[in-house]
């Protein structure tokens, strides 16, 4: 029975997180639209992008804070912190805020992710399915993770998820193509003399992880000491924020996966790669404690792919004999800094090596992992989910569905 549901639920959740993957590009593109035509308008334009992306931000706090306080942010640590039996399972109305919050967060320019909301909205989907076929709790919590994708090792677990996976990625591939999210020519394999350079990105990617973790967690905190502010008024400054720079710099704003692409190909200069790379650094986690639907993904993605093209710009000038491929460095940089935020390497490489069908960057990837795993371990960083279900967990009750020697 959980086999045949999970395969219900993974369709259903691969059908939803298609149709938010393709709103999520229409609004992007209307965005820029809008910004060109506004650049017609002189001062006028520029307020009203302000002003616009100011409403639209302020709203998807204000969808969050009267309808679904659990659709804030990426929607991960609430399902691990679900899963471990720390807060109520994903309400059914978190599905609509969700995904209309995050549409207007994100389209409105924050450099946000659509992954952790697709996640969320998978567990929602998958609970709902549990509950209208009259599961307990324990089933429930099976269907959580596969609607999910969190694969664990329990063996119903691992089933359901398996099945719930393979139902959503067919759905999603039947909507959306085969083709891989970022096109990347094929990558030669690396010579055993060029992984010393990897095991040095690594090094790099996991002191900026670390760094970004903190940064993260330091403006959440900082966002805290605002709480007598309304969260829509905080939610608003930082949307106008983020309207003024994409009025100046639109290609910088939104997701991610644009900037992404561009970074695959290559083509810029040292100087403004580090710009790029510092504004998005910052832009995320501003962008994050807006309190809006939103994920931590696709703009950890943006910032590895920009730190491994740096790092192979760099090796180009200090190693001018060696051959330097610097789409393998932002491939493998993607992996890389994923690792450090996160601290789940085998995710990392199998996600990146999906997304770019980089199949013969794997050693590369292990490399650099490696060291991109071990730095933020000895200076002490935890992992973000983890940091973030910490700041879940203490708010949240128990849930309903759990039997009364488990509360």
């Amino acid at each position: 029975m959980l086999a045949i549901l999970s395969l219900v639920a993974g369709a259903a959740s691969g059908l939803v997180g298609a149709v938010f993957r393709v709103t999520l590009e229409k609004a992007d593109r209307a965005r820029d639209a809008v910004i060109t035509a506004g650049h017609d308008r002189g001062i006028a334009g520029f307020l009203l992008i302000c002003g616009g992306a100011a409403a639209a931000v302020a709203l998807a706090a204000w969808l969050v804070r009267r309808f679904s306080p659990y659709a804030s942010g990426s929607g991960i640590p609430y399902v691990e912190a679900a899963l471990n039996e720390e807060v109520p399972p994903t309400p059914p109305g978190l599905i609509s805020v969700k995904f209309v919050g995050g549409v207007l967060a994100i389209g409105a320019g924050l450099a946000l992710g659509r992954e952790g909301p697709s996640v969320q909205m998978g567990a929602a989907i998958a609970h709902i399915v549990g509950r209208v076929c009259r599961r307990g709790w324990s089933d429930l919590r099976v269907l959580l993770a596969a609607g999910a994708g969190a694969g664990r090792f329990e063996a119903n677990i691992a089933i359901s998820a398996l099945g719930a996976s393979a139902a959503a990625i067919a759905v999603a591939r039947a909507l959306l193509g085969d083709a891989p999210d970022f096109d990347v020519e094929p990558l030669a394999y690396v010579g055993v003399e060029a992984l010393p350079l990897f095991v040095l990105l690594g090094i790099a990617a996991g002191l900026a992880a670390a760094l970004y973790n903190s940064l993260l967690l330091g403006t959440l905190a900082a966002m805290d000491r605002l709480s007598h502010w309304p969260a829509e008024m905080r939610a608003a400054i930082i949307g106008a924020a983020v309207g003024a720079l994409a009025w100046f710099v639109p290609e910088l704003v939104g997701g991610g996966d644009d900037i992404t692409q561009r970074t695959l190909v290559g083509g810029a200069t040292l100087s403004a790669l580090s710009l790029a790379f510092l504004l998005r650094f910052g832009l995320g986690a501003i962008s994050y404690a807006a309190a809006t639907p939103g994920g931590l993904f696709a703009p950890m993605l943006v910032l590895g792919t920009q730190l491994g093209l740096f790092f192979s710009l760099l090796c180009r000038v200090a190693f001018p004999g060696m051959a330097v491929d610097t789409t393998a460095f932002a491939v493998v940089g993607m992996a890389a800094f994923f690792t450090g935020v996160v601290q789940a390497p085998v995710t990392g490489i199998a996600l990146v090596i999906e997304m770019t069908a980089s199949f013969t960057m794997l050693l590369p990837m292990l490399a650099a992992c490696f060291a991109a795993m071990l730095v933020p371990n000895l200076l002490g960083s935890a992992p973000i989910y983890e940091s973030l279900r910490q700041r879940t967990a203490p708010t949240a009750g128990v849930p309903p569905e759990m039997p009364a020697d488990h509360r």
